[in-house]
């Protein structure tokens, strides 16, 4: 989940999206999920936003 983001909006996108240290940072694929897994309302955040991109994604693609 936290790779396909980062290929959508990359580490900046990101940190902007939920200002997290571990976004903004020094930001790792592995750092990130040390930090999601502790702390609950930014995994909630990345799960929603991870699902809107999906949404947008396949409105996107069935509009071609």
């Amino acid at each position: 989940m936290v790779a396909a983001l980062v290929e959508h909006h990359g580490w900046a996108g990101l940190g902007e999206r939920i200002p997290v240290r571990c976004f903004n940072i020094d930001p790792s694929v592995s750092s990130s999920l040390r930090f999601l897994r502790k702390t609950p309302w930014a995994r909630e955040k990345v799960e929603g936003l991870y699902l809107a991109t999906l949404r947008a994604q396949r409105r996107t693609s069935t509009r071609k």
